[in-house]
């Protein structure tokens, strides 16, 4: 089964067999999958579920137009928690949960990804130059050439026959076949489609650049990172890789308030980097978007120092919902937060 072809997938009958071979359903019983429910019918379950409803017309409205299933992870801190040591909370709603501060949460988050969003295009195109300006100057082919990058990247294998160079390149290759930009379509033209790591670096996403990055060599990295104040390549890498994630959850319009990040960042000891002190105080406060905002404003101090973001910040930490089930401390924000050295 594991070696058939999605042709033959498609010849499958009945229909489920080709269910089965794409969504692999576990052993051992299951719960039946939930039935589909008509809008009044959500609205119906929420009153039910004990949730405050200030106007059934504007609650009806807001799932057509944004969903109830999108809606679950806003509303998922204002569920009663379990009490039998089960993992997870009740369907019922704690008293003084109300789908107004719900409306209001996700409207904090959405104005929170497109903040992220904007920091994240300053340090991706920032970081970008400070990659192709070394590396160019080596060769203007620097990124095809494993000579200028790192053994470990270049050699090491990822366990499947190939080494990360080489499914890095891969990815590139399609973005670049993919790219529709004139700037491509002229080197096609005109060199035969190459082209330096100045000019091809604009092709890559976030991704490519923060992978390319952990490929350098260490004195390259050390290079680059101590332009922003840090004492080597490791901590970037590791800033980079976090930005990523959170950039991927922003630009796809997911719940990122209180997501915890797969990775924890690396950040420099308290003696050097005073300004980043509170994080060693609380490491939670990496986990949450706190951390990274902090990562961003700290870079963004070199690169944009007369930039207002972090004021920008500050102002939408005020419209947040704020309540007895409600806080920025679910996001990694200390009290205070906006006093300490580095947001000032």
């Amino acid at each position: 089964m594991l070696n058939m072809s999605l042709a033959s997938v498609r010849r499958c009958s009945p229909t489920s067999q080709a269910r089965d071979f794409f969504f692999p359903r576990p052993e051992g019983p299951y719960t039946p999958l939930k039935v589909h429910l008509t809008f009044e019918q959500q609205l119906a379950l929420l009153k039910e579920r004990g949730l405050e409803i200030e106007s059934d017309t504007r609650c009806k409205a807001a799932l057509q137009r944004l969903g109830y299933y999108r809606l679950v992870g806003y509303w998922y801190p204002l569920r009663k928690p379990r009490t039998d040591g089960v993992l997870g909370r009740l369907d019922e709603f704690q008293q003084g949960a109300s789908f107004d501060a719900i409306e209001r949460l996700y409207e904090f988050d959405k104005q929170l990804r497109l903040l992220v969003l904007d920091a994240i295009e300053r340090i991706e195109v920032a970081v970008r130059v400070d990659v192709a300006y070394l590396l160019g100057k080596r060769h203007r082919f620097a990124h095809e050439r494993p000579e200028c990058l790192d053994a470990n990247f270049t050699g090491q294998s990822t366990g499947k026959g190939r080494t990360r160079f080489t499914v890095w390149s891969e990815k590139l290759a399609l973005s670049v076949a993919n790219a529709r930009d004139d700037f491509v379509a002229h080197h096609r033209h005109k060199y035969g489609g190459r082209m330096p790591i100045w000019v091809v670096i604009e092709v890559w996403d976030f991704g490519l650049l923060s992978k390319l990055f952990s490929g350098l060599q260490f004195k390259d990295q050390r290079k680059i990172a101590q332009r922003y104040g840090l004492p080597d390549g490791q901590y970037l890498a590791s800033w980079l890789r976090a930005l990523n994630f959170s950039r991927n959850v922003a630009a796809h319009h997911s719940r990122l308030w209180n997501r915890n990040v797969p990775e924890v960042p690396k950040i420099p000891p308290k003696s050097t980097h005073p300004v980043l002190h509170h994080l060693h105080e609380n490491p939670q406060r990496l986990r949450r978007i706190y951390g990274v905002l902090c990562l961003m404003r700290h870079l963004l101090r070199t690169i944009a120092p007369e930039c207002d973001w972090h004021e920008r910040l500050k102002m939408l930490s005020g419209t947040f919902p704020s309540n007895e089930l409600l806080t920025l401390g679910a996001a990694g924000f200390p009290l205070d937060w906006e006093k300490a050295q580095l947001w000032t």
